[in-house]
């Protein structure tokens, strides 16, 4: 029976585990917290942070293959792992995404239209920046920003002074987009193809994804096969296999390249029940050297995404039950508001049958 190692243990890992055991696969998992999610699923743990490069050779040492359920794993002690044992996305599409300069020069050199940027690294360089690309603008952190964090909308000159504590670290600027909503592609890829899961469209709230919309109202045939073709040249010229996500921001017929994650992603939890397949099972069978099954969505799909503030909310719609309401709780020990504590999938469900049925069950 093989074995797969995962670095991390939190809501990603945990799904990660649970397709690996339907599929027959055990898990390892590497977390600091002795309580992390995913413990609660695979088959080994070990308990240290996630610099601690002995403890990370012995996950490896373990692992028929490993993987990542998160983007700051340090590379400066994933690379030489890299080198002696199977880690099959390996650090390159990691790297790309750890900083977001180099994720979007990257972008722009592969195919994807991106938002105007520039590099910025003081007060000075900011304001050069500005008057380049001009208001509205976004500061964002290179490094380290999840989630709405390390980052700050100017709209004008007055908003320029709240930003500059951003500048302790190298950041980019980036031209506003005007965008009618956001879009994610998951693709998984083997090295001889690529599948890509329906594209969904993304309602964030507070930085946080709160809803995720399959089919995506408004996004035709003809868009979507634009997006899944740049998708997939990209990872093609880009080198990369297993799992990707990019998010992109759509206006009309255009879209452009945000950012990306080379582990399953948020947008894509619907698929567990949505799809004939999910992205989890589709990254097991990738590092398993499995065959990859062309996703087809079942159901049309709304997901929830549950923040500690609605997670009563949440408990409550799992104990009345009902048919196509799929209620996922990761298992944290600690609550907070903005913390994601699980989701739920509603399947055979529109965009307006949720706004007349779920929403008011949940914070406004």
């Amino acid at each position: 029976m093989k074995t797969i190692g995962i670095i991390g243990g939190g809501q990603l890992g945990l799904m990660i585990a649970e397709e690996a055991r339907r599929l027959g696969v055990r898990t390892v998992a590497l977390d600091p917290a002795p309580d992390a999610p995913a413990f609660a699923v695979c088959d080994e743990r070990i308990v240290a942070p996630y610099d601690d490069a002995a403890a990370l050779e012995e996950l490896c040492r373990r692992s028929d293959a490993v993987t990542y359920e998160f983007e700051n794993v340090p590379g400066g002690v994933l690379v030489p792992l890299a080198e002696k044992y199977n880690i099959p996305q390996g650090f390159r599409p990691l790297y790309d995404s750890q900083d977001r300069l180099r994720e979007k020069e990257n972008a722009w050199a592969h195919g994807f239209e991106t938002p105007a940027y520039a590099a910025v690294d003081d007060e000075a360089g900011l304001r050069r920046a500005v008057a380049q690309l001009g208001y509205p603008c976004v500061l964002k952190t290179r490094t380290l920003g999840y989630d709405g964090h390390g980052q700050a909308v100017l709209r004008s000159e007055a908003d320029l002074d709240k930003a500059l504590p951003l500048l302790a670290v190298p950041c980019i600027l980036e031209a506003f987009v005007d965008f009618d909503y956001e879009a994610s592609l998951v693709m998984v890829a083997d090295g001889e193809r690529v599948v890509t899961f329906p594209v969904g469209r993304n309602v964030h709230r507070d930085g946080i994804l709160d809803l995720c919309f399959v089919p995506a109202e408004g996004l035709s045939p003809e868009l979507t096969a634009r997006m899944r073709a740049t998708g997939e040249a990209f990872m093609r010229a880009c080198g990369y296999t297993g799992i990707l996500a990019v998010e992109l921001f759509v206006k009309g017929d255009r879209f452009w390249f945000n950012e990306m994650a080379p582990r399953p992603h948020n947008s894509g939890h619907w698929t567990i029940e949505g799809c004939s397949t999910n992205q989890y099972r589709e990254l097991v069978r990738y590092l398993t050297g499995e065959p990859l099954e062309e996703p087809r969505q079942t159901a049309p799909a709304v997901m929830k995404n549950i923040l500690g503030r609605d997670l009563e909310a949440a408990r409550a719609i799992a104990a009345e039950g009902g048919d196509g309401v799929h209620v996922h709780l990761y298992g944290k020990s600690e609550s907070r508001p903005l913390r994601k504590m699980g989701h739920i999938t509603f399947t055979d469900m529109t965009a307006e049958k949720y706004a007349a049925r779920w929403a008011e069950r949940f914070e406004q």
